[in-house]
């Protein structure tokens, strides 16, 4: 659950072709930003992102697009 007192859904998925730490630290700023999504962490070590939102499947269409704003190069394995 998270403040509100809506229960939230995590998922991890892995990332392909990150390069930079800097990059992954800027899509997960951008992620934290949008709507519905509670919650993100983006690794450039273990290259994986973990996803918190009410409905992950709903928000990953504007997470994918973030990521290639910040990145281009980069894959998320949905």
């Amino acid at each position: 659950m998270n403040k509100k007192g809506c229960i939230t859904m995590k998922k991890t998925y892995k990332l392909i072709d990150l390069d930079c730490a800097n990059c992954a630290a800027k899509m997960e700023d951008a992620i934290r930003k949008l709507p519905g999504v509670t919650g993100a962490t983006v690794s450039f070590l273990t290259q994986k992102m973990t996803i918190e939102a009410e409905d992950v499947d709903a928000v990953m269409k504007d997470v994918v697009k973030v990521c290639r704003r910040v990145e281009p190069d980069c894959e998320i394995v949905l």
